[in-house]
């Protein structure tokens, strides 16, 4: 979920990253009946990676500074319960080979529940958000400067940075 490096508020980054993971769950629909094992793997673990990264920046940053603004927590609640149900799914399929016969029908169970989540946020959350009074430039510059070192870790080989569905402090 690589974003664009200068201009971005808060929101945009999650956009991108929307965008992103989107992408990569399509990528799958078209490929996981011809791929090979490692190629779905390879692709699973790229979607489930992402979305962990994603999920840990938005409740680390996001969603704190979006429950000071809105008086409507019910939406932040909502959202940190799909994130959970999803790190469920992602620790399950992190732990299956892309042969058992249920890997595929959970990566795309992952990704009907990320595609009812994004949807949400950018139909409801993001516009009210939108309104409130946040500095979502140095909110977005924050989530940017933790989000490129998590990558580098992960590119380093710390694979713990973006560990097997489990939670972790991206300012750690």
């Amino acid at each position: 979920m690589t974003a664009r490096k200068s201009g971005n508020d808060a929101i945009e980054l999650l956009l991108d990253d929307h965008k992103q993971v989107r992408q990569l769950i399509k990528q799958y629909e078209k490929i996981h009946e011809s791929a090979t094992a490692d190629e779905k793997q390879e692709l699973a673990e790229q979607i489930c990676s992402e979305f962990l990264l994603h999920a840990d920046i938005e409740e680390q940053f996001f969603y704190p500074a979006a429950r000071e603004a809105l008086e409507e927590e019910d939406l932040i609640d909502e959202a940190e319960v799909e994130h959970a149900s999803a790190r469920d799914l992602v620790a399950q399929i992190q732990s299956m080979q892309p042969d058992d016969p249920m890997y595929d029908a959970k990566v795309k169970v992952l990704g009907e529940y990320i595609e009812h989540h994004v949807e949400e946020e950018e139909k409801e959350m993001f516009p009210k958000v939108k309104k409130a009074k946040l500095d979502f430039d140095a909110l977005g510059q924050e989530m940017m400067q933790v989000k490129e070192s998590a990558q580098a870790g992960f590119l380093a080989g710390d694979k713990t940075a973006e560990g097997k569905g489990q939670r972790r402090s991206p300012r750690a």
